[in-house]
């Protein structure tokens, strides 16, 4: 009769090998699962130093060089939470109840109703607002920032705590929403006077101020407005003032002495 030993040993050998082939393979797992965290973390580095290495002069800023959230404890929010008019003003051109009278005269509703334009959004898509940094009042606001201040985007970044793709993005969505909103507005139109009473009416008030002023209804003034400097020659040309040595804007302001 054989001895049943003879016939344990082999089993046992069977499941070590097993046992080996499991352990092995774990470690395989494991080893491949930190290669990848190596060669990702690898290609990051490399990344960010191909980048600086490739824009030594490019100056921007990053998340992590900005307050973490947009819509908590930044500078807008505290301007916007003081509702004074002198720093709304001087900010951004107008008083707390004109810049509230263009957020409801159709800013807000087309800020919430429309999706921003992104590559990986589609155009057809709903909006979804609650993920955006800005609500409409910061849209708005990042506008009026930037078409009343001469600042770099560098300063809006700080003001609204957005990264650089953020802050264009949301300008090249929020200035044409502006135009549209205002000459929509009754109080936003430019029109000529109409008929003699009208004119005589506006000529009666600047004779009152400048008596030897006859038949003159109104003012004329004109104002250069400071731009960045443009990658597009075109767009460079037509802006760059070589009196100054600078990029100006020239814009022809008229208005009669009603305030209108």
């Amino acid at each position: 009769m054989a001895d049943p030993d003879d016939f344990c040993y082999p089993l046992n050998q069977t499941e070590w090998e097993e046992e080996d082939e499991e352990e092995e393979e774990r470690h395989a797992k494991q080893m491949a699962a930190l290669l990848a965290v190596v060669l990702l973390v690898g290609a990051e580095e490399n990344r960010e130093i191909a980048s600086t290495l490739r824009n030594p002069h490019r100056r921007y800023l990053r998340r992590q060089n900005l307050l973490p959230n947009p819509r908590d404890t930044t500078p807008w929010l505290a301007l916007l939470e003081s509702r004074d008019d002198r720093a709304f003003i001087t900010t951004m051109g107008f008083d707390v109840a004109t810049f509230n009278l263009i957020l409801d005269s159709g800013f807000r509703d087309c800020w919430d109703a429309m999706p921003i334009a992104r590559s990986d959004v589609r155009s057809s898509g709903a909006p979804k607002i609650h993920r955006r940094s800005l609500d409409a009042a910061g849209g708005l606001g990042l506008a009026l920032h930037y078409l009343t201040t001469s600042m770099r985007e560098v300063g809006l970044q700080q003001i609204f705590a957005l990264v650089p793709s953020t802050v264009n993005r949301y300008l090249l969505f929020s200035l044409p929403l502006l135009l549209c909103t205002v000459k929509k507005m009754e109080l936003g139109r430019i029109a000529w006077p109409k008929g003699e009473a009208q004119f005589a009416s506006l000529a009666a008030l600047t004779k009152a101020k400048y008596d030897r002023l006859d038949g003159s209804f109104g003012l004329i003034d004109g104002l250069n407005l400071p731009v960045q400097e443009s990658s597009d020659p075109d767009i460079q040309n037509a802006t760059y003032n070589g009196w100054k040595c600078a990029c100006y804007v020239s814009s022809v302001l008229a208005f009669a002495f009603d305030g209108q």
